[in-house]
């Protein structure tokens, strides 16, 4: 015979997904975690357990997602129909006026 240790009822998980899909935020994480009494990390598990949990898009300080030179160099890569490895040894801000200016 085997226990299983439930950590959450139907009936959290069901608050838990309600409340998350309204507003899907780190601070909508934190206020789940404190009415539950749990920590973040397990309300962001359970979510994840639940194929709810969405996770956040890095952002640089201009509030644009963050970029890599990886993938800046592929764009170029792919706009020009060539494999160009060295690029990836060029600067990222210069690789980025490159992307900014394809046509």
């Amino acid at each position: 015979m085997t226990t299983e240790n439930k950590n959450y009822t139907k009936e959290q998980e069901a608050s838990m997904i309600a409340e998350y899909k309204m507003n899907p935020t780190r601070a909508t994480v934190d206020v789940i975690a404190e009415d539950l009494g749990k920590s973040v990390k397990s309300v962001i598990a359970k979510l994840v357990t639940l194929k709810v949990y969405v996770k956040a898009v890095k952002t640089a300080k201009t509030g644009k997602p963050v970029t890599s030179k990886k993938d800046l160099v592929a764009k170029i890569n792919a706009h020009f129909n060539l494999e160009m490895p060295s690029l990836a040894k060029a600067t990222k801000i210069d690789l980025q006026n490159m992307v900014d200016n394809l046509s």
